[in-house]
């Protein structure tokens, strides 16, 4: 098996030495789309030898198929800045470069597990959040709206077994500004895409969310960390519903709204 590890990258200089060095012994080839950093990142990226590609920015479904498009191999592991292939996926992923997986096989998922508050969260909604990253590059293709792309893939994939390591926040205020930014995606990929919401759907939806997480899927195993995912992940919620009903109220042509405080 020989591969391709691609990533896009905008401003990624802090987080790329570690998800380089985890997984540069493994590839072919390294393949960064970068979409115009003004940071370290192309400097930090070359000293693993990369092949280095600006395209500014397509979105995340448009900026992965480019990478996918320009990848020289035909199997990919697709990995963002922010992660990191622990030990034991790097063992397995090793495993399998020695085989050749059946012609059958499109790709293999993976668990990923987020350090948050220095804790790996192994409960709620984060965990095992199993994806689909290494992957045949002509069976698979990235699709979805604005933001949470995802990947169709043309045939069945394997489980691995070990973790890939997720670093995505830096401390609640970052979280709580990325969930702002992801919600408004979200309203606005659902609003063009013609649904509505209702006046209730905003509670509703967030009162789902913070039970699955906390209470069904076991959050308050993960302590105080638990409580604050759960409670941030259905505020979240709220947020994108809210962000939804106003752009189903307001005029077709304003497509983005002020963020609430």
């Amino acid at each position: 098996m020989q591969l391709s590890v691609c990533l896009i990258t905008l401003n990624e200089a802090d987080h790329l030495p570690r998800c380089l060095a985890s997984c540069a012994s493994l590839a072919d080839e390294i393949l960064v789309v970068d979409s115009g950093s003004t940071d370290r990142t192309e400097s930090v990226a070359r000293q693993f030898g990369v092949r280095w590609l600006h395209q500014d920015w397509l979105g995340y479904v448009g900026q992965k198929n480019l990478a996918l498009d320009r990848a020289r191999h035909e199997w990919v592991l697709s990995l963002d800045a922010d992660e990191e292939l622990s030990p034991g996926l790097q063992d397995e992923v090793r495993a399998l470069k020695a085989s050749e997986p059946a012609a059958a096989l499109a790709g293999f998922s993976v668990p990923r597990c987020v350090l948050y508050e220095g804790r790996w969260i192994r409960h709620g909604d984060w965990y095992p959040d199993r994806l689909v990253r290494l992957f045949r590059r002509k069976r698979a293709r990235f699709a979805g709206g604005k933001v949470h792309e995802r990947l169709e893939l043309a045939g069945p994939a394997l489980p691995l077994r070990h973790d890939l390591y997720h670093y995505s926040f830096r401390d609640a205020a970052d979280h709580w500004a990325r969930c702002q930014t992801y919600a408004q995606l979200w309203a606005e990929s659902r609003h063009e895409a013609g649904q509505t919401a209702g006046p209730a759907a905003p509670f509703l939806h967030a009162a789902f969310r913070w039970l699955r997480g906390y209470l069904l899927r076991r959050g308050f195993l993960d302590g105080g960390p638990g409580w604050r995912i759960a409670a941030l992940c259905a505020r979240e919620t709220a947020l994108k519903y809210r962000l939804l009903r106003q752009l189903g109220r307001s005029n077709p042509e304003r497509k983005r709204l002020p963020l609430p405080k």
